[in-house]
């Protein structure tokens, strides 16, 4: 059957994950860290505790997805990933357990596609209180024509015509692909170059979650003085592929009070994330 607008509203069943100081290790491994973010990447420095990265949250609340088994049959090769926004209730912990149920938020008509919008609450198991939020949309292409609502269209999060407040680029390593799917996602396009070669790449292509987690490094470090318990939200639009070895600007202009737009740029000075904005505080 084709995508089912009537799909909206649907939930997942709940979902179980945990992790432990390793996995939080690993993630923050996965999008950049090293010997100058021991915080992250260490559990046994001197004075200085584990944390984990606020961005860790999108290979948590993973079990959500199931929700899309609600919107009819689809192609999962014509299925793109167009943006992904998260939520902090707190801070995330070096280890635990939570529950995560998805709920189909919304489904757009493109014509030449389909948006479907999921999002994910994820419960502490040890306390049963809400501790993230995800929400994700996937473009599907080739499912539009259904005649339903297009859905709000346009820019959004529009940084100011001035300099960025803080400009921060990260070299990608050329292997930052192999290292990132060991928290999660396999999908050989980021691995396999002949996999990669069937989508039109010359070669394997960055996670656009790992381009994600570099640039919510950066947003922590110059607008929440790298303390994970004060970053609130960020989200964002992926808007171009990264290859592995890119290097990766994040541009940031402050708004407001506790608010701020972004944009990531590749080594080309394409965006590669857009319509970006962090609450923070």
């Amino acid at each position: 059957m084709p995508i089912n607008p009537d799909a909206v509203g649907s939930k997942s069943d709940p979902s179980d994950n945990s992790w432990t100081s390793k996995d939080a290790i690993l993630y923050a491994l996965g999008v950049g860290c090293g010997t100058d973010e021991l915080q992250f990447t260490t559990e046994n420095t001197q004075n200085v505790p584990q944390r984990v990265l606020p961005t860790m949250a999108v290979v948590l609340g993973t079990g959500g997805f199931g929700a899309m088994g609600s919107i009819g049959t689809f192609n999962p090769a014509m299925l793109v990933h167009g943006e992904q926004a998260v939520e902090l209730y707190g801070e995330i912990p070096v280890a635990g357990s939570i529950t995560s149920v998805g709920e189909i938020t919304a489904i757009y008509d493109k014509g030449k596609g389909a948006v479907v919008e999921i999002s994910t609450i994820a419960n502490d198991k040890a306390s049963g209180q809400p501790l993230f939020k995800t929400t994700m949309s996937a473009f599907i292409r080739g499912e539009g024509g259904f005649g339903g609502d297009r859905g709000p269209s346009g820019p959004r999060n529009v940084p100011p015509e001035k300099e960025p407040d803080h400009s921060v680029t990260y070299q990608t390593r050329v292997d930052q692909a192999l290292l990132y799917r060991l928290s999660g996602d396999r999908n050989p396009l980021h691995s396999d170059p002949a996999f990669a070669a069937m989508g039109g790449f010359d070669r394997p292509i960055l996670h656009g979650l790992c381009t994600y987690g570099f640039t919510g490094r950066a947003l922590l470090h110059a607008l929440c003085d790298s303390d994970p318990a004060a970053f609130g939200s960020m989200e964002g639009r992926f808007s171009s592929p990264v290859f592995p070895g890119e290097s990766l600007t994040i541009n940031v202009w402050r708004t407001g009070d506790g608010e701020a737009v972004f944009q990531t740029t590749g080594d080309d000075g394409r965006v590669v994330l857009d319509g970006g904005r962090c609450r923070f505080g």
